[in-house]
């Protein structure tokens, strides 16, 4: 009978022994966690206050995601279609910077919904 219980009183002394080491192998860590956080926070004190920033989803920001979508799409298609069918550096370069000063015009003029 004692036999047993010093057998049972072993088995539970190794099994809080393994407990104490991860416990202080958690702690080990978590100060580790904190010291980096401490050494960082003056470089990047946003790692402290981290923020989500979520979308508008509302239907008109969600219909100005969708135009500008749409416009660099066709800007991009655009410069793409030149880029392929000419070999000429100048004009490529002409109609990016045509692309870069035009397109807000045209987006102007066409999307613009004042009366």
């Amino acid at each position: 009978m004692s036999k047993d219980r010093a057998r049972r009183r072993d088995e539970r002394e190794q099994a809080a022994a393994v407990r104490r080491v991860a416990a202080q192998r958690r702690r080990a860590r978590v100060e580790r966690r904190q010291d980096r956080r401490r050494a960082l926070a003056p470089v990047a004190p946003r790692l402290r206050h981290r923020r989500r920033w979520r979308r508008q989803e509302s239907l008109l920001a969600r219909r100005r995601r969708a135009q500008n979508g749409v416009i660099l799409c066709l800007v991009f298609a655009s410069q793409l279609i030149v880029w392929l069918l000419t070999d000429d550096w100048w004009l490529r370069f002409t109609a990016a910077l045509l692309a870069v000063i035009a397109t807000p015009v045209l987006v102007t003029v066409a999307l613009d919904r004042r009366p």
